[in-house]
């Protein structure tokens, strides 16, 4: 039940955040690998690709790959909070004198987190092409049509599986860079070659290219979506939690 209603909450919370997922995931993509000043930013920040978005491609467009977002976070977040929920409640994050251990909670929530994102790992990269989906004239980066499980998924299901673990003691900015441009790089089956070939080759080239504050690329809309989304779905599984306990008793 703690992996169903963690999961819920998650999804709660996306209904809400999407948007600015939608918008980071374009802002991202624009000018990559291209020296700045030598590309047209269709995206100049947030509120411009708010509104660029919503003009061009409808308003519709901001909730672009929902049903994946949804599911995606469902997974993720289910497993996410629902093994650390379950760790907690059979007692190991505490030590044999009883006491709170920071050190076992702290595994426990990486260990979680990378597991719920390498497993979600393929839906994420069908959300990232519905999300990078444009009309021609203010389109970045390859344009998929939408493949419901692409055959390099689980290739990148590390670099998401880094940016889950890494976040917790770095800033995840980079790597979240690096992981979008990564899901949505051209595959051999399209007769392109890809550009990365890998998580270290994607950052370097993106600094080499782009310099240091191309790796910072959408770090407003990361961070807009970050505050908001942590709130509505901590909010979310609380309020489950206690109707589910309630109605239990």
């Amino acid at each position: 039940m703690d992996f169903l209603m963690s999961g819920l909450a998650a999804c709660g919370a996306c209904v809400f955040t999407n948007p600015l997922e939608v918008v980071k995931t374009r802002m991202q993509l624009q000018g990559e690998l291209q020296a700045p000043g030598t590309y047209q930013r269709h995206y100049r920040n947030v509120f411009h690709a708010f509104f660029t978005i919503g003009k061009v491609d409808g308003l519709a467009a901001l909730q672009k790959g929902l049903a994946p977002a949804l599911l995606y976070q469902f997974l993720m977040n289910g497993i996410r909070l629902g093994t650390y929920g379950l760790a907690e409640a059979k007692g190991y994050l505490h030590t044999a004198e009883g006491a709170h251990s920071p050190i076992r909670s702290a595994a426990a929530g990486a260990l979680a987190g990378v597991l719920g994102a390498y497993l979600g790992s393929p839906i994420y990269m069908v959300k990232t092409h519905l999300q990078a989906q444009a009309a021609s004239e203010i389109a970045v980066g390859h344009q998929y049509k939408h493949q419901l499980f692409p055959p390099q998924s689980w290739k990148v299901a590390l670099a998401a599986a880094m940016v889950s673990g890494v976040v917790v003691v770095l800033a995840m900015t980079p790597f979240d860079v690096v992981s979008t441009r990564l899901y949505n790089q051209p595959t051999d089956t399209q007769g392109k070659g890809l550009m990365y070939r890998g998580v270290l080759d994607a950052l370097l080239q993106t600094a080499r290219t782009e310099g240091v504050f191309g790796m910072y690329k959408g770090i407003g809309a990361s961070y807009f979506r970050l505050g908001p989304h942590t709130i509505l779905s901590l909010f979310f599984w609380d309020q489950l939690r206690s109707l589910y306990y309630a109605y239990a008793k």
